[in-house]
């Protein structure tokens, strides 16, 4: 840290609730597309043919996706400046792709067309969606930054409890079909998608049109003692040796992992996690020959390491994040493989143990699909409320206790699924889920931002990201195989663990360290 007084730094100008306002509003379209997703597209799939063997590995092109497409799009977006902005031009380009894909993918005639649908709608999604977490760095000072990420949960929840419901609405307010032939998707999933299209465009637009954004160099301006900082922690790179061994050593338990799969006839889902593990040796390879063309002087230049590549940078930036994300990754970890377990399984837990069918095409299924999405617009009601109350919670307990708290009563609320045989009282513990969706949205990125350099804002975002999917990425992996295995196949299992992964996430995050900064 340099001690010297930085009394010539221009302070962030703090903004007004409005600002705030416009600047997140653009999140309600982007979830509105998301929940639409996460609350049909198990519904879609197993209309389509899928078993619920299938449903994980089906689901896995969203993570994956998010894998590749976030840190691309925060480094790129953290080295863009045009006449649009720094982050908006993202924002248009995904909000124009998302609308097309909500568009399409209702009109999937096969299961396999509707996982690339779902692979292209998650990548689109994605574009729009990275950007957005960087821009609130960006445009907030640090006292400021768990209000603007508890503004985006509100709009998320917003969002999210709309399009949750809008089938269920659709069918009970206006009569639209929720049943259709075997193979064909019901009407009411059909005009909510439609809808949600059109949303998604006009929400993210009115974010474009009435947002500026900080030029970089004003952002150098507010963030002189931030840059200093970063570049006294941050300015070694890894050896092009350390990055061959590394290769060598996570290519060895790739090809070990993946014949053990194929010498004991393992479950398929498992070389999702084997060829992720070979995947990561051979970026080290080619970060070893980048650097392997360079002079040991050459290294040490900052110049010449950004003149390595949008590759190289985004790999080595993941060697050198600060600990603080190092330590909110494990967070992240347990809090999003409870979600996916929940996003993937609430659908069949619910029809299967509460309406007690398994028959894609009878009445019971669909009306408990439907109740489903009305569950899942419920707690993210309850997450905008909670949006409200967590800033004034992290002011009075303290933003670490505030997201320890919210786990819990999430984690709880999951697994008390197993305990309440009426479904129609399964909304009172969406009340803690939706308070820890909300906290899971706002306090990780707040206490993140404030430890990251202001020029790399977007790529560690991107980077941030990986520690979202690779827990979707094993659950997609090993939640099936687990339910099999222990629990007979059935589903309502999944929710209870993803209730206790929450609550080990709350326990978690007590161990951060934690910028003085963020409120």
């Amino acid at each position: 840290m340099s001690g010297n007084n930085h009394k010539n730094v221009t302070q962030q100008p703090q903004l007004n609730f409005w600002q705030i306002f416009n600047m997140c509003f653009g999140f309600l379209g982007i979830q509105f597309g998301f929940a639409l997703q996460n609350a049909n597209v198990s519904r879609i799939f197993q209309t389509l043919g899928a078993s619920i063997d299938d449903i994980p590995i089906l689901w896995i092109a969203a993570p994956l996706t998010g894998l590749i497409v976030q840190p691309i799009i925060g480094y790129l977006s953290d080295n863009t400046w045009n006449s649009l902005g720094r982050r908006r031009p993202y924002f248009l380009i995904g909000a124009v792709l998302t609308t097309l894909s909500l568009f399409i993918m209702p009109h999937s005639p096969t299961l396999w067309i509707a996982a690339g649908m779902l692979w292209i709608m998650d990548a689109s999604i994605n574009i729009a969606m990275e950007p957005f977490r960087a821009f609130v760095g960006d445009n907030l000072p640090k006292n400021q930054r768990t209000q603007g990420y508890a503004m985006q949960s509100f709009f998320i929840g917003i969002g999210a409890v709309v399009a949750s419901a809008l089938p269920y609405i659709l069918t009970n307010v206006f009569d639209v079909e929720n049943t259709a032939p075997a193979g064909e998707i019901a009407d009411s999933v059909r005009y909510a998608f439609y809808f949600g299209g059109a949303v998604l465009m006009l929400a993210v637009g009115w974010t474009i049109i009435s947002t500026k954004e900080y030029s970089p160099e004003q952002l150098a301006e507010f963030h002189q003692q931030d840059t200093t900082d970063a570049q006294d922690t941050n300015v070694n790179t890894r050896t092009a040796k350390q990055y061959q061994h590394g290769a060598i050593i996570w290519m060895a338990i790739g090809a070990i992992f993946t014949l053990a799969i194929v010498s004991l006839d393992l479950d398929k889902q498992l070389y999702i996690l084997s060829l992720g593990i070979f995947t990561f040796g051979p970026l080290q390879l080619y970060c070893s020959r980048k650097l392997a063309k360079l002079s040991n002087s050459n290294i040490e230049s900052s110049v010449t390491r950004d003149g390595l590549g949008m590759t190289f940078n985004v790999v080595d930036d993941l060697f050198h994040m600060p600990k603080a994300m190092r330590q909110l990754a494990l967070v992240q970890f347990f809090a999003w493989f409870a979600l996916f377990a929940m996003w993937i399984y609430t659908t069949a837990a619910v029809t299967s143990y509460h309406y007690g069918t398994t028959d894609v095409v009878s009445q019971a299924y669909n009306d408990g699909a439907d109740w489903v999405g009305m569950l899942f617009a419920s707690y993210n009601g309850f997450a905008a409320i909670a949006a409200i109350i967590i800033p004034f919670l992290a002011k009075a307990v303290g933003i670490k206790l505030t997201h320890t708290i919210n786990m819990f009563i999430g984690g709880a609320g999951l697994i008390s699924f197993m305990f309440i045989e009426n479904p129609n009282l399964l909304w009172i513990p969406m009340i803690g889920v939706g308070f820890a969706w909300a906290s899971i949205l706002s306090v990780p990125y707040a206490m993140l931002s404030g430890v990251l350099p202001p020029k790399k804002m977007g790529v560690y975002m991107g980077i941030f990201n990986f520690f979202i999917v690779i827990p979707q990425l094993l659950a997609a992996s090993i939640l099936g195989l687990l339910l099999k295995v222990f629990f007979d196949g059935q589903p309502i299992y999944a929710l209870v663990l993803g209730g206790i992964f929450m609550m080990l996430s709350g326990i978690a995050v007590l161990f951060v360290d934690q910028d003085k900064q963020t409120q």
